[in-house]
């Protein structure tokens, strides 16, 4: 080995070490880019020639270091578990919020709730027994007859609002899926040129497995990584994304509040055979799927079946009420019809009128027991500690909101906290820390020094060698 190549040793070293600082610069200087996944540049040695010639020779001595390429630090064990609680907790955050949201709209306990308001439609028909002689009772008695059943228009409008607005954010939600499925298979092709042509695409990388946990908290998407760096998507056990290619999903279904407490169900589809389900179980989209389910769908119908209960506790009080009240007499001595009625077409709960308008038509007394008798009223005040009694059932509605609200809210909580935790790991592994950053910077300094003084060192022996041999003794 002649001294010269000592010249390419050393020069082997600058050139790495540059490299690597170069590495290090890029980590700091993305120190703070979200998705940013830290590198670390991979350094080999150079082994000595092992040509045989003629006359050649070898101490078995390496020709040097080499930059053989940029690592990048992630670990996809951890990724993918970052992926699997992001599923999870995103279908879990929708249903919990979806019941905590319907909780808020029922309102109780309070004064304006709809309990407070029937204890007073029954404390007005103790009025009326007591004081059936005065127009006054009967007239508050309408009025709080009117108050109940305008309570519950206002509780299935809400339910109806809520539905809707979870119909508007799925079908946005499903654009998102489909937009970010896009942009994965084109930084797939992008990424399998760029490695194709010998580069490194770390950045794109990075990008793309942003896009990839997105897409499984959206709609619970899993992904498979392949020898030549793409990456497939499958949801449901079917391709969302391979390679460049993509299968795009769209909404199918009742798209009407009305269209779903009758029984039909919304669904995600795929754009190119609309009558595949997608069949999707976890993610924020599976979680709307949930809330927006028809009544007795399965394991959902939130809000279809806040809606059915509305329309159960409005048969119940209509038909109790009316049922006493048929029994009874005017002051005038007439027969006593229907205190409540439904508008045709109309849900129950949205369809519930009180048809009596005037304080005469009321029939507080019995049979035969004169025009200022209260007992018919009395009886129908005593419905509101029936224990089938309307009261008892509003009751048992709102128990059974609150115990699934508490729940899936304890449930969501519990997926927050995983998903926190994986999402901490992975960072740990991933992120920039500066510190070691400065650190491997002083290392790649010194080594690049350290080469400078050995390129020096053998300048100054071929300048011996070539200017100064054999001028002894001139």
């Amino acid at each position: 080995m002649s001294t010269f190549s000592g010249l390419g040793t050393a020069l082997s070293s600058l050139i790495a070490q540059r490299v690597a600082l170069d590495v290090s610069a890029n980590n700091v200087a993305n120190a703070n880019t979200v998705g940013y996944t830290r590198q670390r540049a991979v350094l080999s040695s150079l082994p000595a020639s092992t040509v045989p010639s003629m006359f050649s020779t070898s101490d078995g001595i390496g020709l040097g270091t080499t930059a053989s390429g940029v690592q990048r630090l992630g670990d996809v064990f951890l990724d993918n578990r970052v992926r699997t609680a992001a599923a999870g907790a995103g279908r879990l955050d929708v249903v919990a919020d979806a019941h905590a949201r319907l909780e808020k709209g029922i309102g109780e306990p309070a004064k304006t709730a709809l309990a407070a308001q029937l204890s007073d439609l029954w404390a007005g028909w103790s009025d009326v027994a007591n004081s059936s002689d005065q127009d006054a009772a009967r007239a508050v008695l309408l009025e709080r007859a009117v108050a109940v059943t305008d309570r519950l228009h206002t509780l299935y409008s809400a339910a109806g609002t809520q539905w809707e607005q979870a119909r508007t954010e799925v079908t946005a939600q499903v654009e998102r899926t489909n937009v970010a499925a896009a942009q994965v298979a084109d930084l797939n092709e992008r990424i399998l040129a760029i490695t194709n042509s010998g580069a490194q695409a770390h950045e794109l990388a990075d990008q793309r497995d942003q896009l990839v946990t997105e897409l499984a908290g959206l709609v619970g998407a899993t992904a498979r990584v392949r020898e030549d760096g793409q990456v497939d998507l499958f949801v449901g056990g079917n391709a969302l994304v391979r390679g460049d290619k993509v299968a795009a999903l769209e909404v199918r279904g009742a798209s009407a509040f009305s269209a779903a407490t009758s029984g039909q169900p919304v669904s995600v589809v795929w754009a190119a055979k609309p009558d595949q389900p997608v069949g999707l179980a976890d993610g924020r989209v599976a979680g709307l799927l949930t809330v927006l389910a028809p009544p007795a769908g399965g394991n959902g119908g939130l809000l279809t079946e806040a809606a059915a209960g509305y329309d159960e506790l409005a048969r119940t009080i209509a038909d109790q009420v009316n049922e006493l009240h048929r029994t009874g007499r005017t002051r005038d001595g007439d027969p006593g019809g229907d205190f409540f009625r439904f508008e045709p077409g109309q849900p129950l709960a949205l369809g519930l009128r009180v048809a009596v308008t005037d304080v005469a038509e009321i029939a507080a007394a019995g049979p035969d027991l004169g025009a200022y008798d209260g007992s018919v009223a009395a009886a129908i005040a005593r419905l509101g500690a029936d224990a089938a009694g309307p009261d008892a059932l509003w009751r048992r509605t709102v128990t059974d909101i609150g115990v699934r609200t508490a729940s899936a809210t304890s449930r969501a909580q519990v997926a927050a906290v995983a998903l926190t935790t994986a999402e901490q790991q992975q960072l740990a592994n991933a992120s920039v820390d500066v510190d070691e950053e400065t650190v491997n910077m002083l290392a790649y300094q010194r080594a690049y020094e350290g080469a400078a003084r050995v390129l020096t060192a053998i300048d100054e022996m071929l300048d011996t060698l070539i200017n100064r041999t054999g001028v002894v003794g001139r």
